[in-house]
C-alpha cells in the first residue's frame, strides 16, 4: 500500500473529521486517503505547517491528483479539506510517539514491514527505470511474438459428441452429402456455443484450440472433414475446414511498446528470482494462518499483455478451446 493511498485515520477519528464537513465535496475530502512526511524538502514549496512539521505543496498536489482521479475535483475547498486532513493525521501521530506507542513490538513490526514494502517498491520502480531492454533482447523478444502469433488461421465447423461411434456415425452421413453437416451439427453437438450456427467457429489460431484439435485442423485441406474421429479430453470432434489465411503479424514498430514493457518484466523477474535464489531463507516452522490482515501490501509486478496479432476466435470456439 503506497503512503498516498494509505487511509489516514482509523474509524473514530476518521468520524470525528467528517462530523466537521457540511457538504458533498467536503465528505469526499476528508475522507480522502492521505499523508504527509514529518518535513517536506527545503527547496520544495510548502502548503501548510503543523507545529513546525512541513507539508509539502508537492506531497498535496500528488494527492489532488489520486483523488481527481476517482472523481473529486480539485479545488480550493477540498484542498483545505486535505490539508485538515493530513494536519490531523501529523497531530494525532505526533501524540502517539509521544505515549511511545511506535516502539510497541506490534507497531514496530508495522512500521518496518512498511519501510521494506516502501524501499522494494521503489527499487523496483527503479529498476524499470534504469535497465535498458538491448535491441538485440527486443528483436528476440519480437522474433517469439512472430512465432506465437504468426503462420496461418482457419475458419471450421465442427461437431462434439461423446462417443467415438457417433463421431464414425456422422463421418458416415457426410461422406454421403457434406450439405447434412450443419443440421447434425445443430441435433447432435454437445458444444452450446457453435451448434446454433452450424458447429462453426469462425476464424481462430490454433495455437488457442485443445492442442489435438489444432494439430487436426493444421493438417486438413480447405473443404475437407476429418475421416477419423479426434479425441479430446471433451469428447470426439468431427472438423470440416471451410477456409484458412496466413496471419498479418504487426510491424515491430507497432508493438514495440508493449514488448519492451513485457521484457523489462521478465528481466525483473529473473532478477527477483536470482536475488532469491542467492539468498539464505531458513523457514524456522510453517507459517500460521494469518489472524488480521497484513500491514503492508506485498511486492507485486503487473504484467503487460500484448495485442495478439490475428483476430481472436468467436466465442463460439470455446468449446474447443478449454
Amino acid at each position: 500500500m503506497s503512503i498516498k493511498s494509505r487511509v489516514v485515520l482509523g474509524s473514530a477519528l476518521a468520524m470525528l473529521v467528517l462530523s466537521a464537513c457540511n457538504d458533498k465535496n467536503a465528505d469526499k475530502a476528508a475522507s480522502a486517503p492521505a499523508t504527509a512526511s514529518a518535513s517536506a524538502t527545503a527547496s520544495g514549496e510548502v502548503a501548510a505547517t503543523v507545529d513546525g512539521t512541513a507539508i509539502s505543496k508537492k506531497q498535496l498536489d500528488q494527492i489532488m491528483q489520486q483523488q481527481a482521479a476517482q472523481g473529486m475535483p480539485d479545488t480550493p475547498e477540498t484542498r483545505k479539506m486535505v490539508i485538515d486532513n493530513l494536519a490531523m493525521q501529523i497531530l494525532v501521530a505526533k501524540e502517539a510517539a509521544k505515549k511511545g506507542l511506535d516502539k510497541t513490538p506490534e507497531i514496530a513490526d508495522q512500521l518496518e514491514m512498511t519501510r521494506q514494502s516502501i524501499l522494494a517498491n521503489a527499487y523496483v520502480k527503479d529498476y524499470i527505470k534504469t535497465a535498458a531492454v538491448t535491441d538485440e533482447g527486443l528483436k528476440a523478444e519480437y522474433e517469439d511474438f512472430k512465432t506465437k502469433n504468426g503462420g496461418n488461421e482457419f475458419k471450421a465447423r465442427h461437431i462434439l459428441v461423446k462417443t467415438e461411434d457417433e463421431a464414425k456415425d456422422i463421418i458416415v452421413k457426410i461422406k454421403k452429402d457434406i450439405k447434412a453437416f450443419e443440421g447434425l451439427a445443430k441435433s447432435k453437438s454437445l458444444d452450446p456455443g457453435s451448434k446454433v450456427n452450424g458447429g462453426d467457429l469462425g476464424w481462430f489460431n490454433p495455437r488457442g484450440m485443445v492442442p489435438e484439435f489444432g494439430n487436426a485442423v493444421a493438417k486438413l485441406e480447405k473443404g475437407k472433414f476429418t475421416e477419423e474421429p479426434v479425441k479430446s479430453q471433451y469428447g470426439y470432434h468431427v472438423i470440416v475446414l471451410d477456409d484458412s489465411r496466413p496471419v498479418a503479424v504487426p510491424p515491430l514498430e507497432e508493438v514495440k511498446a508493449g514488448l519492451t514493457q513485457q521484457l523489462q518484466q521478465k528481466n525483473l523477474k529473473k532478477m527477483l528470482d536470482d536475488m532469491k535464489a542467492k539468498a539464505k531463507i531458513e523457514i524456522k516452522e510453517a507459517p500460521a494462518a494469518a489472524s488480521a490482515p497484513a500491514a503492508t501490501a506485498p511486492l507485486t509486478v503487473t504484467p503487460t499483455v500484448v495485442p495478439a496479432a490475428s483476430a481472436s476466435a468467436s466465442a463460439s470456439a470455446d468449446a474447443a478451446k478449454k
